[in-house]
C-alpha cells in the first residue's frame, strides 16, 4: 500500500514525543494529517537487552500499520531504534526515515568542511541510543569520503535524572556535556530527540545539532508536501 499523499506516520518510543513532534510538524508544514503509534516497549528493550529481533520485529508491524492508516512517509522518531528502523525499510513500500540521518549528514559536512577539525562529538544519555547514532555518524563520513573522527560519550546523570522527573537538571548536565565536548569537535551531535531542549543552555562556538528538526524537514520532504501548505 503505498498511503495517502500527505500523511505523515510517525514511530514514538517516548509517550512525550508526540506532541513535540505534531507542533514540529505543525510549525513546518500546517494541516498535514498525521497518524502516531508510541510503543515504550521497544525503548526499553533496547536499554535492558540492546535491539533484539523481537524488537525488529515490532517495528516492522508498527511501519505497516501505519502505511496501512494512510501514511505515505514514517519517520521513527527514536535513535536506538534507527537501525532497525532501516531493515524495516526495505521491507515497505513507504520512505521509513531516521530521525537522526539528517543530522549526521550535516555534521559530517561541517567536520569535513576547509579549515575544520575534522572531529564530530557524539552524546547520548542512553548507551543503547549512543552505539546506533554514532555508527550512523561514521557512515554518512564514509559515504561522503570525509576523514571524520566520532567520539562518542553517555552524559552520566542526565538519564538517571530525567527518569525522576528533574528534567532541567537533566538539561544541565547535557549541556556542561556540551561545553565540554565543543572544545575539541566542529559539531556537537545530540543523539535523541529528549535532548534537544538542551541544546539552547550550551553556550558554545560550534553547532549543537539536534534530530527533531531535521527529522520533520525529511519527513514533509518525503511527503512533497509544501512547508505550509495546508
Amino acid at each position: 500500500m503505498t498511503g495517502e499523499a500527505g500523511t505523515a506516520g510517525l514511530l514514538h518510543t517516548v509517550p512525550a514525543l508526540a506532541a513535540r513532534f505534531d507542533a514540529d510538524l505543525d510549525a513546518a508544514a500546517p494541516g498535514i494529517r498525521r497518524v502516531h503509534v508510541v510503543d515504550g516497549w521497544l525503548l526499553a528493550t533496547a536499554v535492558a537487552t540492546g535491539v533484539t529481533p523481537a524488537v525488529e520485529a515490532a517495528v516492522l508491524a508498527h511501519v505497516r500499520h501505519l502505511a496501512a492508516a494512510g501514511a505515505s512517509a514514517v519517520l521513527v522518531t527514536c535513535s536506538s531504534i534507527g537501525e532497525a528502523a532501516e531493515a524495516a525499510a526495505a521491507q515497505v513500500e513507504v520512505p521509513v526515515l531516521r530521525v537522526d540521518a539528517p543530522m549526521a549528514r550535516d555534521a559530517v559536512a561541517r567536520a569535513a568542511a576547509p579549515g575544520a577539525r575534522g572531529s564530530v562529538a557524539v552524546l547520548a544519555t542512553l548507551a543503547s541510543t549512543l552505539g546506533p547514532t554514532g555508527r550512523l555518524v561514521e557512515r554518512a563520513a564514509r559515504d561522503a569520503g570525509a576523514a571524520v573522527a566520532v567520539e562518542a560519550r553517555v552524559v552520566e546523570g542526565a538519564a538517571a535524572a530525567r527518569d525522576a522527573g528533574d528534567g532541567d537538571r537533566a538539561d544541565e548536565l547535557v549541556a556542561r556535556a556540551v561545553a565540554e565536548a565543543a572544545a575539541g569537535a566542529d559539531a556537537v551531535v545530540l543523539a535523541q530527540a529528549s535532548m534537544a531542549g538542551a541544546a539552547a543552555r550550551a553556550d558554545v562556538a560550534v553547532p549543537v545539532l539536534t534530530s527533531p528538526a531535521g527529522g520533520v524537514a525529511a519527513l514533509v520532504g518525503a511527503l512533497g508536501v509544501d512547508g505550509g501548505a495546508r
